[in-house]
């Protein structure tokens, strides 16, 4: 998996990651590899975050939705290459966990909100890119309906055993669809996500 877009490889060398993991993964924080954040969550492994924000196609003028913040990390990255970015997480204890780790990266222009972000942020759509970090059945309505006319999604799609990644660009209302490549997301919470 090859990284072209070299703003995006620029982004990733500006974020510590060691400063987005639990202390005892302080020494594995540049191993490419999913880390565990607690309450069954992960961090995603730096590839896959890289592959999901490139395909995001950011630019310095657009506002992003992530749906779940986790550790913030990805929510870092994409803020050295976005407006705004709102990341949505539904845990408490880590809507604590990512504000912390961005405000010791003194990063501004990042907001995490506690919400079920499979039901979208309506306060600040409509979003010029919309990110999902976690496995879902399909992509919810309400994202769809939230992104800009020709804004991208990227989400992995799929039951719990393992989903495709999904780019989709929305024309006139609805998403055409490009696939990525298969992945291994821990499913999505709320409303719109997975019940097991």
């Amino acid at each position: 998996m090859i990284i072209k877009d070299n703003k995006v490889i620029k982004a990733f060398e500006a974020v510590l990651r060691e400063k987005f993991v639990l202390t005892e993964f302080k020494g594995e924080a540049y191993y490419d590899g999913p880390l565990h954040i607690g309450y069954n969550q992960t961090i995603s492994q730096p590839t896959t975050v890289l592959l999901m924000v490139e395909a995001l196609e950011l630019k310095k003028t657009d506002k992003v939705l992530e749906v779940g913040a986790g550790s913030g990390y990805g929510a870092a990255i994409m803020s050295k290459l976005a407006k705004k970015v709102y990341t949505t997480e539904i845990i408490p204890e880590l809507v604590k966990f990512a504000k912390n780790n961005l405000k010791k990266s003194n990063i501004n222009n990042v907001k995490v909100v506690e919400w079920d972000g499979s039901r979208g942020y309506d306060k600040e759509k409509p979003y010029d890119k919309i990110i999902v970090t976690a496995g879902c059945p399909e992509i919810p309505n309400g994202l769809i309906e939230q992104l800009k006319e020709c804004g991208i999604i990227v989400a992995p799609v799929g039951g719990s055993f393992g989903q495709k990644m999904i780019k989709g660009i929305k024309k006139k209302g609805k998403l055409k669809e490009e696939y990525l490549g298969d992945f291994m997301f821990v499913p999505l919470k709320g409303k719109y996500g997975h019940w097991d």
